[in-house]
């Protein structure tokens, strides 16, 4: 898929998810998703990312699995530059703070993700990568 092709497929899935309060159909029907809005770490202009979540306690895990790919996705690398974000979580909208997840809560965080999710299993064996894990913690009200 192409970086346009990618982008456009995004579009419709963010359009849906605002459209139906937090909710979306097709192949992500029933799961956790979020929208991810951070700022560009080069360009400065805010970018919304649909991403399938999980909680651990009161705070929000995504997984920066990238499908397997070699390398991090661009939302990672604009939250680690800009670590304040927006998120939209069903109708709720709000401001957290992200943090990547290091050794030992990470490995933990990440094997409990892969419980719920077994596809993030799939893709950390496709890369030699270690798929980042991003604790996001609520410093808002919605």
């Amino acid at each position: 898929m192409s970086n346009a092709e990618f982008n456009n497929f995004n579009e419709q899935i963010i359009a849906e998810f605002r459209a139906n309060g937090g909710k979306v159909g097709g192949q992500f029907a029933g799961g956790n998703m979020l929208l991810l809005t951070t700022t560009g770490a080069k360009s400065g202009q805010p970018r919304t990312s649909p991403l399938a979540y999980s909680r651990d306690g009161d705070r929000i895990i995504i997984i920066a699995s990238k499908g397997g790919a070699p390398t991090n996705p661009d939302w990672y690398y604009n939250l680690v530059a800009h670590p304040t974000v927006t998120l939209e979580v069903g109708t709720e909208k709000f401001e957290a703070e992200a943090s990547v997840a290091e050794g030992e809560e990470r490995d933990r965080i990440f094997a409990q993700v892969v419980a719920q999710m077994p596809g993030f299993g799939e893709y950390q064996r496709n890369t030699t990568r270690q798929i980042p894990v991003v604790i996001l913690t609520r410093t808002t009200a919605a």
